[in-house]
């Protein structure tokens, strides 16, 4: 199964689709519109851009054939089944549960956290407002989703109920968010928020999305006369947990996918016993094998269409030849552990439905550390739910030498 195939059962499974008398009416995965699917004349044709550009079987095409398939009984009458869609039962007196209480209990374990945030040395100027204060506010907004100034009143309810000392004013938050010294400290509260479920997580999954900003590249076009504008993107790259979607690791760079996944693995490696680690074909390299393979994990990378063994070449590689035949002669097994990917895309659309698609910051260093806030509520969100559906006690306990760590991360030292 190729990943149109895959996109395609996700179609199937997810959206209802409809026949009427010019075909099948398949709605676009993205949710804006549809297309109009037809299989009856021998050669499958939809109206999508990617059939028209490609005239090959497209997601929607699959999606189709998924819901309709085809089958000859022993007197040559073709008979038209409908394929079994597989369903989940949700857990709905834990999830009721989880979210009913979901907020008193992010702020308990957001303070917990920030507790460990040790104080900058200062030596001159002002008192600063403590760090630990900066962060659990810049966090507490992030998952309000609330402007700066609409959230002054709520962190002033945080002052009453003994969550913060002094609530700073939201211009203070503004320059705390734009400071690129607080990027690696938010890194390191996602990697140790996400460390208390390293006996549950064992199966890993890696991608890249991107979050939309309001800022433009602008420039004249001297072919068309006129000025052209695009709009910027940040781009995160990130590994998850497939049981809890709780975010291991994670990068925030305009770099090409592959590149980004041997450090994501290192990363999450220290925490926890990696086993497996599934991405797509844009991961798949001689490379990110060997660096998964590094950590005693298996590596599920469907190969690309050129790809070839190096079993009649130089050099040889064990590894890639060993993957290559079982992707292509145990695909049944391989996509097995494939199909975990998905479980990245579903960790992407829990933090854009929940917490923005879109940051409101400015600076190229405010809109990565926003980005990093909304990762960070979401692993705290994350270990709301299991606490009550795993009935996991979640304790923040920092090392001192985490601790100094930091603090060198803050004082640039």
């Amino acid at each position: 199964m190729d990943a149109r195939q895959e996109r395609g059962l996700q179609i199937a499974n997810n959206f209802k689709i409809v026949k009427n008398r010019i075909g099948w009416k398949v709605p676009s995965q993205s949710g804006v519109g549809s297309y109009i699917v037809n299989l009856d004349n021998g050669t499958p044709f939809c109206t999508c851009p990617d059939f028209e550009k490609r005239q090959q079987p497209c997601k929607h095409i699959h999606a189709v054939e998924f819901i309709q398939q085809r089958e000859t009984d022993p007197n040559g009458v073709t008979i038209e089944t409908r394929t079994m869609r597989i369903t989940y039962n949700q857990d709905w007196t834990h999830y009721n549960e989880a979210q009913t209480h979901e907020q008193e209990q992010f702020v308990r374990l957001l303070r917990e956290l920030c507790d460990g945030i040790p104080q900058p040395i200062q030596t001159f100027g002002r008192p600063k407002l403590p760090l630990s204060d900066v962060v659990f506010g810049l966090a507490y907004k992030t998952y309000s989703t609330l402007s700066g100034r609409r959230f002054t009143s709520e962190l002033k309810e945080a002052q009453n109920d003994g969550l913060v000392t002094k609530p700073g004013h939201y211009n203070s938050a503004f320059r705390y968010l734009e400071n690129p010294e607080l990027t690696p400290l938010l890194k390191s509260l996602i990697e140790k928020s996400a460390c208390i479920l390293k006996s549950v997580e064992t199966e890993f999954a890696v991608d890249s999305s991107g979050f939309a900003t309001t800022t433009y590249d602008r420039w004249y076009d001297h072919k068309y006369g006129k000025e052209q504008s695009k709009a910027k993107w940040i781009k995160t790259h990130l590994m998850c947990g497939v049981k809890t979607h709780v975010v291991t690791s994670v990068e925030i760079t305009p770099l090409a996918d592959a590149s980004q996944l041997p450090q994501l693995v290192g990363i999450t490696a220290n925490n926890f016993n990696i086993q497996s680690v599934s991405a797509d074909k844009a991961y798949s390299s001689k490379r990110n094998l060997h660096a998964i393979e590094a950590v005693n994990a298996n590596p599920y990378i469907p190969f690309k269409e050129n790809a070839v063994s190096t079993n009649n070449s130089q050099p040889y590689d064990g590894l890639w030849d060993k993957m290559f035949h079982y992707y292509n002669f145990n695909k049944e097994a391989f996509f097995e552990h494939y199909h975990k990917r998905s479980n990245v895309e579903t960790t992407f659309s829990m933090i854009k439905t929940k917490f923005g698609t879109h940051v409101r910051a400015k600076s190229p260093n405010a809109q990565i550390n926003e980005v990093l806030l909304k990762i960070l509520c979401h692993n705290i969100c994350c270990l709301i739910m299991s606490m009550y559906e795993l009935n996991l006690q979640m304790t923040f306990l920092m090392p001192n030498e985490t601790k100094e760590v930091m603090a060198l991360n803050m004082t640039g030292n």
